[in-house]
């Protein structure tokens, strides 16, 4: 049986204050760290805990299966990454203002997340997983939403007519929450 390689652990690091010269991290678990750029950085298979990621710009930066914990990610623009195998994990994140526009993420899981007017307009959210996440005026145009559990999420709003939500789950008592462009009174 083949032995499992132990991430390498970088902490207490400020990367906005220093050029770094490694363009691809491998296994990699980053704590307590903060970031300003990713520019042209390949991150696979990395784990980011307890960092601070806010306003990051990820222009041709490659994230293949890279999960962020307990991290802060305002403002942080997605859409510069490479689509090529995308895949994002987010667990008890503050996400607000971020930006997915146009990007496939149909992998990814969404946990405890506060995500409060982030962008997925013509997003690819197709059987991501979203549980127990605040999405106060978060931005759904054009999205794909089809098998997204919305049932544990609160504070969404999204246009049926807009969006593929094909097989999506909501609870009723959310039906005025993909209605509220009637401008009717659910009871």
């Amino acid at each position: 049986m083949a032995k499992l390689k132990q991430k390498e652990q970088l902490k207490n690091i400020d990367f906005s204050s220093q050029k770094e010269e490694k363009e691809r991290f491998d296994n990699c678990e980053f704590s307590t760290c903060i970031f300003s750029k990713l520019s042209d950085i390949s991150f696979l298979d990395c784990d980011f805990r307890n960092c601070d990621l806010s306003n990051l710009k990820t222009m041709n930066s490659r994230l293949q299966n890279v999960a962020f914990y307990d991290c802060k990610l305002l403002g942080l623009n997605f859409s510069g990454a490479i689509d090529f195998a995308l895949e994002l994990h987010f667990e008890n994140c503050i996400l607000d203002y971020a930006s997915f526009d146009r990007k496939k993420i149909n992998k990814s899981t969404f946990k405890n997340c506060r995500i409060h007017n982030a962008n997925f307009t013509q997003a690819d959210l197709s059987k991501c997983t979203f549980t127990d996440c605040d999405l106060f005026e978060s931005l759904f145009d054009k999205t794909n939403l089809s098998t997204v559990d919305f049932t544990s999420c609160k504070n969404f709003l999204i246009d049926p007519e807009l969006n593929t939500i094909k097989k999506a789950k909501f609870l009723r008592q959310d039906l005025e929450n993909l209605l509220y462009r009637y401008d009717i009174i659910v009871e």
